[in-house]
């Protein structure tokens, strides 16, 4: 007879396993530590403690890594997740390129590699990708049953709760991440590209300790990601935070989405680069006029060498994006706002106008105590994001 949801039996096994989820959780971001450490996070004995642990080392989660250092006593032991039993296998894919990574339990990158592939809404697109996840880790010499999981992140609305991306359908066939985990035999997680950022701010960079922050991703479209409470704000299907589609300009140009005059047609990349070649084609001065081919990286090469007509262009992108995220302040009032993505190496030249918008535009009870930080972490904040989200999804597993 197995016990009711409310037998005693079943309530201190769920005790354990929250348990023994805090203890990961801890481990996993915070690095090695004691078990009389991890007596005081779970709120237990070391006793219970070090049967609980005992459990995890038996399941691969944990092993001893050694004691820690000291003059005096016995030397307590030191945990830490088990390195070399799983990999997380990760496509970090955006609209101009996609990666594949493999990373331990304690997120080191053990290889990686960049294929080059822009992502397109092709039926032949997630086969191409299968294909080559096989070659590398073939070469790299991982078996499929080393892999712990599979996590993916990419733009477009994701629906979390079927394991969809909508924006992009004819990827999906029967179901996208059901293809993953039959492909590969294991559970396999998507995230969308601007949330697996925030999420990786959070746990690892600027916004870990912060409760309500804002990270702009300014890349060839313009992404929000939202921590609420210290956590990701999903909403109710997973599509909240679209910033880059609030209509800014109701006689603006036409938007990929179908919409007139969205953020994203007047302050990512893409628009940028248009801005660009229009002053170019109405003869404005500039050392941009004389390139074989205008990419972003020439762009920023002669921002950073004084072009004037660069800058007052980025000051327009910056000055529009701080006029987009007045709603977005206005809205989840937070105390931190992070600026990632592709423009982010702009530095200055991007923060300041961005930063005038806000003062000139916000109530003033917003923005007293606003901070607005570039990320440190950059494109490693997308990659790291999904490593985690795959983590905590396979610790409710437990």
């Amino acid at each position: 007879m197995q016990p009711s949801p409310l037998h005693p039996a079943s309530i201190v096994n769920y005790k354990k396993k929250r348990q023994q989820r805090l203890m990961l959780t801890e481990l996993y971001q915070n690095g090695i530590n004691t078990l009389s450490h991890l007596a005081r996070v779970v709120h237990s004995s070391v006793p219970s403690v070090t049967a609980m642990m005992d459990e995890l080392a038996q399941a691969g989660w944990v092993a001893a890594t050694g004691t820690a250092t000291g003059n005096f006593g016995r030397r307590p032991m030191l945990y830490g997740l088990n390195a070399d039993r799983f990999r997380v296998l990760i496509f970090d894919i955006t609209t101009h390129d996609t990666s594949l990574l493999v990373l331990s339990l304690n997120r080191e990158v053990l290889f990686q590699r960049d294929f080059g592939i822009p992502l397109t809404d092709s039926p032949g697109f997630v086969p191409l990708l299968l294909e080559l996840a096989d070659h590398a880790l073939s070469e790299w010499g991982i078996l499929p049953e080393a892999l712990m999981a599979v996590g993916l992140s990419m733009p477009g609305l994701i629906d979390y709760r079927r394991g969809l991306n909508v924006t992009y359908p004819n990827l999906n066939g029967s179901g996208l991440q059901k293809h993953l985990q039959q492909h590969f035999g294991t559970p396999a997680f998507l995230i969308n590209d601007t949330k697996a950022t925030i999420l990786g701010e959070h746990r690892f960079g600027l916004a870990k300790g912060h409760q309500f922050v804002l990270s702009i991703n300014i890349d060839w479209g313009v992404g929000l990601g939202v921590i609420l409470n210290g956590e990701v704000f999903q909403g109710a299907s997973g599509y909240a935070s679209e910033l880059g589609h609030i209509q800014v300009d109701p006689d603006g140009e036409l938007c990929h989405c179908g919409k007139v005059g969205c953020l994203d047609t007047v302050a990512s990349a893409s628009a940028l680069l248009r801005k660009v070649q229009k002053g170019l084609d109405e003869k404005r001065t500039s050392v941009l006029a004389g390139q074989q081919q205008l990419t972003i990286e020439v762009f920023l090469e002669a921002i950073q060498n004084g072009d004037a007509f660069a800058i007052d262009v980025m000051y327009e992108i910056g000055t529009a994006l701080g006029k987009g995220l007045v709603v977005a302040v206005q809205l989840f009032n937070p105390e931190m706002i992070i600026i990632d993505g592709l423009l982010a190496q702009a530095g200055t030249f991007i923060t300041s106008p961005l930063v005038h918008a806000l003062n000139k535009y916000c109530l003033t009870d917003f923005r007293t105590d606003l901070i607005v930080e570039r990320s440190q972490l950059g494109q490693k904040a997308r990659y790291m994001g999904t490593h985690v989200h795959v983590i905590e999804q396979m610790l409710l597993k437990l």
